[in-house]
């Protein structure tokens, strides 16, 4: 059996105006993340992790910020867009992990629910956790969030 590793890095802006969607759960925020998408920095981490472990490139030249990608798009459809070709590949998801980083929200009561809604699309287990910066950085000044994301991947 052969295993690949893909990791997956996305960070955007807060913006006015939008909801804030993390992991597929859209949250009570005063503002959310400015996108071309719903903006979620957990589901474009990891994404770009599985098309990255199955040598297929990136979210971006996927679903481009152009006319040929909705605006607003759900990230969790354009994440089972992605598995359809990471499937279609003959890779599978063994399982992911994603964190993500900023001082606000505070995710803890919410990161199953988020493991949930990622795995059930993924097909495999997903962990979501968080950490700070400890104010350090455009994170760290409330600026945004940021995200990372590793998947692991199996040829069918």
């Amino acid at each position: 059996m052969s295993y690949r590793v893909g990791i997956g890095v996305d960070a955007h802006a807060f913006a006015e105006g939008v909801p804030l969607v993390l992991g597929g759960v859209r949250f009570d925020s005063p503002h959310g993340l400015a996108g071309h998408s719903d903006g979620d920095v957990i589901t474009h981490a990891l994404i770009d992790a599985v098309l990255g472990a199955a040598g297929l490139g990136d979210i971006g030249s996927l679903f481009p910020s152009d006319g040929s990608t909705p605006q607003g798009v759900s990230s969790l459809h354009l994440l089972d867009e992605a598995l359809e070709l990471v499937r279609g590949a003959g890779y599978s998801v063994v399982n992911a992990d994603c964190v993500l980083i900023g001082e606000e929200p505070r995710i803890a009561s919410r990161r199953e629910e988020m493991g949930v809604a990622l795995g059930q699309i993924v097909g495999a287990p997903v962990s979501v956790r968080a950490t700070t910066t400890d104010k350090l950085g455009f994170t760290g000044r409330g600026e945004g969030l940021a995200a990372q994301a590793v998947a692991l991947v199996t040829q069918s």
